[in-house]
């Protein structure tokens, strides 16, 4: 059995329903259903016997011991997090409150249960941390891509809660011997993102013949990577990394924001033309750019693609055709 937190949101339920296609291994999903977190994202699964929903919040105590004397997870992998760097920049405090005590209280308690464990399970029991590659800071345009030895420097207060948060995994495997393990990706996309994140707000958006927001000038870089390209790098790092190492996972695809909204435009050109012609781009419109708008992130994806033989497996336009083509099949899903 896996425990994994946040499963109902973007990331989580892919790799939820990755998994169940890819294992037999049962897995128990806690979230708290917060605005991001949506079950419908894992109605493929809802029914199975390899598959347990539990409603409720990593920050709280009790319910972890519980859960973790229940179902005596081997491992966990955290994905609860507030993510949405304009939400942290006008409240905080709730990214202070899952971010770092819910990652606390998380670690208190695998700690606990790992503790319990005879010593074999005890060696092959892990805590998967998903992190960011925003911790990093910002790049300069000539600057090299970052490493996993590359300096904290977050921006954002969503940024320096992850940052702490990862203190926090690597001081437990430090001091307490916690057999942890740290991925820091670069920008996801795919099926079932919140439609407030860059790709989907620009498809649905578009379709809704809505402005198209960009921030700035709109030449902010960022790599993409597919979302179902992440989560099989999880289960690689999940099932092959080196306790205490930390991994990044990137898609290998800088792309400016305008770059972005231009690809998307031209996608729906193609695969949902709009009544009586013209183009979707004639709805970009620059906006006041983010407070402390970091300029550019980049992910060297080297470390695991030597150590663990991973690499993505979409190129960015194969996986934005993909998505576009989701949430073209899809508008149940975003309408709710």
């Amino acid at each position: 059995m896996i425990l994994v937190t946040g499963g109902a949101g973007f990331i989580g339920a892919n790799f939820i329903l990755q998994w169940c296609q890819q294992s037999d291994e049962p897995v128990t999903n806690l979230d708290a259903l917060t605005y991001a977190g949506n079950l419908a994202n894992l109605t493929a699964v809802v029914g199975s016997p390899q598959y347990r929903f539990e409603r409720g919040d990593i920050t709280d105590a009790a319910l972890l011991a519980r859960l973790m004397a229940e179902i005596k997870p081997r491992a966990v992998v955290n994905f609860a997090a507030e993510s949405h760097v304009d939400r942290s920049i006008h409240g905080p405090q709730a990214f202070i409150h899952t971010n770092v005590n819910g990652t606390f209280t998380l670690l208190e308690a695998a700690r606990a249960h790992w503790q319990t464990l005879p010593a074999e399970e005890q060696r092959d029991f892990r805590f998967l941390h998903v992190s960011t590659d925003e911790v990093y800071g910002s790049l300069g345009p000539n600057d090299p891509a970052f490493t996993e030895t590359t300096a904290y420097a977050p921006n954002s207060p969503y940024s320096a809660s992850k940052a702490a948060s990862d203190h926090l995994v690597r001081a437990y495997h430090h001091t307490y011997g916690l057999p942890v393990l740290t991925t820091n990706c670069s920008n996801n996309y795919g099926p079932f993102q919140f439609t407030e994140k860059l790709i989907p707000l620009l498809i649905t958006n578009a379709l809704a013949g809505k402005p198209l927001p960009i921030y700035g000038d709109g030449q902010q870089v960022r790599d993409w990577l597919y979302v179902e390209d992440h989560c099989q790098a999880i289960c690689r790092v999940l099932e092959a990394g080196t306790p205490g190492e930390v991994y990044n996972i990137g898609g290998w695809n800088e792309k400016t924001n305008l770059q972005i909204v231009q690809a998307v435009c031209d996608l729906l050109d193609e695969l949902a033309p709009q009544v009586g012609g013209g183009s979707y781009a004639s709805l970009i419109t620059h906006v006041t750019d983010r407070p402390g708008h970091d300029r550019r992130y980049a992910i060297n994806a080297q470390k695991i693609a030597d150590a663990l033989d991973w690499k993505p497996r979409e190129t960015f336009e194969t996986g934005l055709r993909k998505t576009v083509q989701w949430y073209l099949a899809h508008p149940e899903w975003y309408a709710l």
